[in-house]
């Protein structure tokens, strides 16, 4: 077998088993929202809730996906290529990484009274919020820990229990919210929370404990270790702390508003994530492979990889955002008109949604191009540069807007800001961007095209339940997206097939 195609074999079964497993973490992320509005509504509960969420929404892109796997899968792919295994690397740097995140989570602790009102100064309940954010600062600690096991058992291509995090994670709150939202109320989604986030360290530690007993010199392990430089993860971290900013303004612009606005804002994006955590799980994927092109100086590797990994999460990304758009009603109505989720909620609901899915490619593009500026393990701060730049223009889009538009300003915000940052991320990487524009734009039309005749049919449609609608909706919009990509362009029928075995 070619080593071509063994590397497309490799794709293939990982992307399958991640595919999996991220779709289940996202029904039951989608599974556990509903359980928040079907018990909580979009209340000033579930406002304080949220802002306490914003803790471990910002520790997971810091701690699992972004600067935590960003800087140690090339160390780790770094030991594994000169040695046999990880077990120095993992005893010289995990016991002083769980310190770090020990004295963080206290700090969450002490500070969590600031925190609400620099987040949330216009919330109804701060006292609520404030007993939200120390019950949910554990997840700082787990989230770091699991975070490196991840970063270390991909790094050795075991995909599966990487993967299987966000069910844990959802299984535990979901568990937590059934058995004490009558005791506790929203406090015990809190508690879900730091359980949930306790389970994900649970499920990958068998794995892990298999990986690291395979013996490693100390001599490689220094080499590997010696790597990890407080100035390499810095502006990794940076960038990703700018990155999360967006919900900060979110949630300050928000709190402002009336009572509910900020849950409002939450259920859009979490419905609109779904499909964009699996337009980038190809590249989550994908990533140490791109890791190890850059280490080992492969740089037409790397950049064939960065562009069939933008196509392929353009596609994606593209096709959600017409269905979105156009179905938006049906979709929030059949997933969360239920109990305290009123006819009202839903309408303001999917009214976000529509807005805030149109930043769908920009979210996808930064995701990807992120990787690619961080996969030699090199420090580098133009991608918090650019992240910054782009935060800017969401805070000043949602603050001049806002007092016109209401919600909708805000999420327009998002959408135009990390587009912005997607913009300035593509520049300087060595991309043949005449191919990639062309692509996508082809992606565009036919995307554009799916939605418009989604919305066309949609009248047929409405005569039956939310439910059947939306799920209608999305077999025109896919089949009608699909057709007109195939039709426009031959060669999109060798792209997925070829694609994966290019790096």
């Amino acid at each position: 077998m070619s080593p071509l195609s063994s590397v497309g074999q490799l794709v293939a079964r990982a992307t399958a088993v991640t595919a999996a497993l991220t779709l289940l973490g996202s029904l039951l992320g989608l599974a556990r929202d509903l359980l928040l509005a079907r018990f909580y509504g979009a209340s000033a509960d579930t406002d304080a809730f949220l802002v306490a969420w914003t803790v471990p929404e910002t520790a997971s892109p810091l701690l699992i996906e972004g600067a935590m796997a960003l800087v140690m899968i090339p160390v780790f792919v770094r030991a594994v290529a000169a040695g046999p295994g990880l077990a120095a690397v993992v005893r010289a740097t995990l016991p002083r990484l769980v310190g770090g995140l020990a004295l963080a989570a206290a700090a969450v602790v002490l500070a969590a009274p600031w925190l609400v009102r620099v987040l949330a100064p216009g919330i109804t309940q701060p006292d609520l919020a404030v007993t939200c954010t120390r019950v949910a600062a554990v997840t700082v600690v787990a989230f770091g820990v699991a975070g490196y096991l991840g970063a270390a058992l991909r790094s050795v291509h075991s995909f599966g229990p990487a993967a299987a995090i966000y069910v844990a994670y959802n299984v535990g709150i979901i568990a937590s919210m059934l058995l004490l939202h009558q005791a506790l109320g929203v406090l015990g989604v809190a508690v879900g929370l730091a359980v949930g986030s306790l389970l994900m360290v649970a499920v990958q530690g068998p794995a892990f404990v298999r990986v690291v007993r395979r013996p490693v010199s100390e001599a490689v392990a220094a080499r590997a270790v010696g790597t990890i430089a407080v100035g390499a993860f810095v502006p990794v971290a940076v960038y990703t702390l700018i990155r999360q900013g967006q919900v900060f303004v979110e949630r300050h612009v928000g709190s402002d508003l009336v009572a509910g606005t900020i849950s409002q804002l939450n259920y859009a994006q979490k419905v609109a994530q779904v499909p964009m955590v699996l337009s980038i799980m190809v590249a989550t994927v994908t990533f140490p492979l791109l890791a190890r092109s850059a280490v080992t100086g492969d740089e037409a590797a790397a950049r064939r990889r960065t562009s069939w990994d933008l196509q392929a999460v353009g596609a994606v990304a593209l096709a959600a955002t017409a269905y979105l758009v156009a179905y938006a009603p049906a979709i929030i109505g059949a997933l969360f008109e239920q109990g305290r989720f009123t006819p009202a909620d839903t309408a303001a609901t999917a009214a976000i949604m529509r807005v805030y899915s149109l930043g769908l490619l920009g979210q996808a593009v930064v995701v990807t191009l992120a990787r690619s500026h961080y996969s030699s393990g090199r420090a580098t701060w133009y991608p918090a540069l650019a992240m910054g730049v782009g935060l800017a223009v969401t805070a000043a889009v949602a603050v001049a807007f806002t007092p016109l538009w209401g919600v909708a300003a805000i999420a327009a915000a998002n959408a135009i800001g990390i587009s912005a940052t997607a913009v300035l991320l593509g520049r300087g990487r060595g991309l043949d961007w005449a191919a990639i524009g062309s692509s996508l734009s082809r992606l565009g039309l036919a995307a554009l095209a799916a939605g418009v005749a989604g919305a066309a049919v949609r009248p047929w449609l409405a005569a039956g339940s939310p439910a059947v609608e939306a799920a209608t909706g999305a077999l025109v919009v896919a089949a009608i997206f699909g057709a007109v990509v195939v039709a426009s362009d031959g060669r999109a029928r060798s792209f997925v097939r070829l694609g994966g075995t290019r790096s």
